[in-house]
């Protein structure tokens, strides 16, 4: 029988092992991680990093502060970068964001403090950063690793063609089971400035790091992420709404994202023809 601790670790092997395979697959020489002092972000790195030392390819880290990332965010950003990757650097975009917003945004109004206005701002702030971690994978022939849980997917929680990447080793988990996992990883590693980077990550409240709300679960209408993930679990399982009716409607009206892009098949447009073709 498998135990928590047993699964915990055959989920972290095949992981790693699944990332490794696809990287000697497709012959890619670095991994660009952007690091934002989240617990998503800070077990990725610990997963990651151990793969990129076994195949001696760097592990590139870029801690990116846009404005309104907080001190605290930012130091354990950069404690995690510093800790688990092998070419890691703190940027500061913010003089680079305000001046796109200022050619930007159309009848700009510095202020304008809605939540419709912060909102855009933070998709600004998330594509900038994409931007960044693309050029550098680029110029390292690598890729970009996403960071994103099966909860947010559910929830639309992230930026359409900004705060995602290539390859995205958590996708398959839901914010709860990051949570056990990142415990689990923790409980095996070895250097002090590992343990404490990403304890700190756990033990941090859950934000997006764009300035729109002080913590994650306070966008979706919850208290925490095990309301939030046993209210989608009720409704997906078993089409039931009663737990938290607002993380339902989140998931509903985030659908669009889920089917991005939207595009005309071709068997649409060319139907009559081919009926024709097949008719002679």
């Amino acid at each position: 029988m498998m135990t928590t601790e047993n699964k915990w670790e055959h989920v972290t092997e095949v992981l790693r092992s699944e990332l490794k395979n696809y990287l000697q697959k497709n012959k890619l020489q670095s991994v660009v991680l952007g690091e934002s002092g989240g617990v998503d972000s800070a077990l990725t790195s610990a997963l990651v990093a151990e793969v990129c030392n076994d195949l001696h390819i760097p592990f590139i880290g870029r801690s990116i502060a846009i404005e309104t990332n907080t001190p605290a965010e930012i130091e354990r950003a950069n404690a995690v970068g510093e800790s688990f990757c092998s070419d890691f650097k703190f940027v500061d975009l913010t003089l680079l964001y305000r001046q796109v917003v200022m050619f930007m945004e159309e009848d700009y109004d510095s202020s304008d403090t809605s939540k419709a206005y912060r909102l855009r701002m933070g998709n600004i702030k998330a594509r900038l950063r994409m931007i960044y971690l693309y050029n550098l994978a680029q110029k390292y022939k690598g890729m970009v690793l996403s960071t994103d849980n099966y909860t947010e997917w559910m929830l639309g929680f992230w930026t359409l063609h900004g705060d995602v990447g290539d390859y995205d080793l958590l996708f398959g988990l839901w914010k709860t089971e990051v949570y056990e996992l990142a415990r689990y990883v923790l409980s095996t590693l070895k250097k002090e400035s590992q343990k404490k980077a990403l304890l700190a990550c756990i033990d941090c409240a859950p934000t997006d790091g764009l300035g729109i709300t002080s913590c994650d679960v306070e966008q979706f209408g919850a208290k925490n992420y095990d309301e939030v993930d046993a209210a989608l679990q009720a409704y997906v399982n078993f089409g039931l709404n009663e737990i938290n009716p607002s993380v339902v409607a989140r998931h509903q009206t985030s659908q669009f994202k889920r089917e991005n892009p939207v595009f005309i098949k071709r068997n649409v447009y060319f139907k009559a023809d081919v009926s024709e073709i097949r008719n002679k």
